[in-house]
C-alpha cells in the first residue's frame, strides 16, 4: 500500500501566497512597463541616464568635446577654494568654490533656501547651517536673487539658469539683443551651450579666477596642458579654458544609479512597490512626463506656475525683493509679455537630498510641491491669472496615488551615491566646498 504524503497547511497557505506575491509584483512590473512605452516613443530607453564616463552618450557642445583630462581637470577647479582670488573682500580670498553653492552632499545645490558664495560662514550638514559672516554688509555678499539651481543631469539643459539666459543657441537664437555689454549674458557672444556659458561667466559672477601664475603655483598648469593642448600658451589658463573644464565636469554628473535608473538597467527589485506604483501616476494619470521628460526628467521648457519668489520666504534673504528682475523669470530675459514669470523646468533627481523647492524656495517638503500641484491654485499674487500656464490645474490625484507619487520622486530618484564626483583633495591642499574657519570645523579638515 502507497503512502500518502500530505502538505501540512500552513505550507500550502504560504505557497498560495507567494506566489500571488510574485503575481502582483509582475503585474506592477508590467503595468509599469506599459506606462513606460506609452510615455515616450522609445519607452524604457528614452529615461535611462548614460554612464559618468560614456562621453559619446552625454550630451555635449561641439565646441566643448569632453575628455578624460578635462573632465578630471574640471572636477578639481569646481571644488577648488584656491581659485577665490578676485573677492570682495580681502578676508574672503581663498575661502570658497563653485561648489559652495553646488555641492555633492547637497544634491549639487547650496542646501539652504539662498545660496552664500563669499561672505559665507559654516556649512553644518547638508549645508544648511551656511550663515553670512557678521563682517560683511548685506551688499557684500555672493548670492542671487534666486535659489540655487543643481548642477545633477544639466547635460541635458542646453540653456542655464532659472531664466535659461545663458546659452547661444536653441531658444535663445533670437535674444542677441539682450547680451548687454557689460553684463554677464554678454559671454553668449562666445557661442557656447549653456552649461560652457555659465561655467565661464560664473567664474568672473562668483569672484573665481585663473592665470598662468596660479596655475603653476597651484600645481594645475600640467593639468590644463593636457586638457587644452591645442590652445595657444598665451589663452591656455584662462576663465575661459577653466570654466570649460568645469562644464565638462559638470556634465558627467548623472543620477544614474538612482533606484529607478537601475530599474531600467533592468534590475526591478532595485524599486520598491510604492516608488513602482509612484511611477505609473507620473508617468501616467498625473502626466508629469508632459514636462519632465527625457532621460534628466527635465526639459527646456519654461512654465509659470505661481510659485513665490525668493524674497517672500519668512529666512532672511539679501539682495532680492519684489521688484526683483529674477522674479519674472524668462520674460525678463527675453522682454517678450507672454513669458513672464514662467521658469525653466528642472530635473526631478535628488530632490530629497536638500529641503527647498520652487524657484523661490517656497516649498520644503516635496508633499508640499505635489500637493500645490494637485490643487493647481497659485500662491503668488503677484502673477496675474492670464501668465499661469495652462499645463497647471488641478491633478485630482488621490491621497494613495499622491503618497506613490511623493515615494517615488524622494526616494526613487535619489543617487545615493553623488560623492563619488567629488575629489578626495585639491591641489592647494585647502578645505572644500568652503575654507572659512567655521567650515573647516565643520568639516574637519585643517
Amino acid at each position: 500500500m502507497k503512502r500518502l504524503y500530505v502538505l501540512p497547511l500552513v505550507i500550502v497557505t504560504l505557497l498560495c501566497f507567494t506566489s500571488c506575491e510574485k503575481d502582483e509584483n509582475y503585474q506592477l512590473d508590467d503595468e509599469l512597463s506599459l506606462t513606460l512605452d506609452a510615455a515616450a516613443p522609445g519607452g524604457k530607453a528614452s529615461f535611462q541616464l548614460p554612464r559618468s564616463n560614456d562621453y559619446a552618450a552625454i550630451p555635449q557642445d561641439p565646441l566643448n568635446p569632453l575628455t578624460g583630462e578635462k573632465v578630471n581637470l574640471g572636477r578639481l577647479l569646481y571644488h577648488e577654494t584656491g581659485l577665490a582670488i578676485a573677492p570682495m573682500l580681502p578676508e574672503g580670498e581663498g575661502k570658497f568654490s563653485c561648489a559652495s553653492c553646488h555641492f555633492a552632499a547637497a544634491g549639487f545645490q547650496a542646501g539652504r533656501f539662498q545660496g552664500i558664495g563669499e561672505g559665507g560662514s559654516g556649512i553644518g550638514e547638508g549645508g544648511v547651517a551656511r550663515l553670512r559672516l557678521d563682517t560683511y554688509k548685506p551688499e557684500e555678499l555672493d548670492v542671487q536673487p534666486i535659489r540655487t539651481p543643481t548642477v545633477l543631469n544639466t547635460a541635458y539643459q542646453e540653456l542655464m539658469l532659472w531664466n535659461g539666459q545663458f546659452g547661444a543657441g536653441g531658444a535663445n537664437v533670437g535674444t542677441e539683443a539682450n547680451w548687454t555689454e557689460g553684463t554677464p549674458i554678454a559671454t553668449n557672444h562666445l557661442g557656447y551651450q549653456g552649461l560652457e556659458i555659465q561655467a565661464i561667466a560664473g567664474m568672473k559672477v562668483h569672484r573665481l579666477d585663473v592665470d598662468l601664475e596660479l596655475a603653476e603655483d597651484l600645481g594645475y598648469k600640467t593639468l590644463f596642458d593636457a586638457a587644452f593642448p591645442d590652445w595657444p600658451a598665451e589663452e591656455r589658463y584662462t576663465r575661459e579654458t577653466a570654466g570649460l573644464a568645469i562644464a565638462a565636469y559638470e556634465r558627467t554628473i548623472l543620477a544614474n544609479r538612482s533606484p529607478f535608473q537601475l530599474y531600467l538597467q533592468g534590475r526591478t527589485a532595485a524599486m520598491t512597490d510604492a516608488q513602482k506604483r509612484g511611477a505609473i501616476v507620473f508617468f501616467g494619470p498625473a502626466n508629469c512626463v508632459s514636462c519632465h521628460s527625457g532621460p534628466a526628467l527635465s526639459s527646456m521648457t519654461f512654465h509659470a506656475l505661481g510659485m513665490n519668489d525668493l524674497d517672500q520666504c519668512p529666512e532672511e534673504i539679501f539682495g532680492a525683493g519684489p521688484e526683483s528682475g529674477a522674479n519674472l523669470g524668462r520674460g525678463g530675459f527675453t522682454k517678450r509679455d507672454e513669458e513672464k514669470y514662467a521658469f525653466k523646468t528642472p530635473t526631478l533627481y535628488n530632490l530629497a537630498d536638500s529641503p527647498f523647492y520652487g524657484h523661490g524656495a517656497s516649498f520644503r517638503s516635496i508633499r508640499e510641491v505635489i500637493d500645490y500641484k494637485n490643487k493647481g491654485v497659485p500662491q503668488n499674487e503677484r502673477v496675474a491669472p492670464q501668465y499661469i500656464s495652462p499645463q497647471f490645474g488641478p491633478l485630482r490625484l488621490s491621497d494613495e496615488e499622491v503618497g506613490d507619487l511623493v515615494e517615488f520622486l524622494t526616494s526613487g530618484l535619489r543617487d545615493n551615491d553623488l560623492s563619488r564626483y567629488q575629489p578626495q583633495e585639491v591641489l592647494s591642499g585647502q578645505c572644500f566646498p568652503n575654507n572659512d574657519h567655521q567650515s573647516s570645523i565643520d568639516l574637519g579638515c585643517n
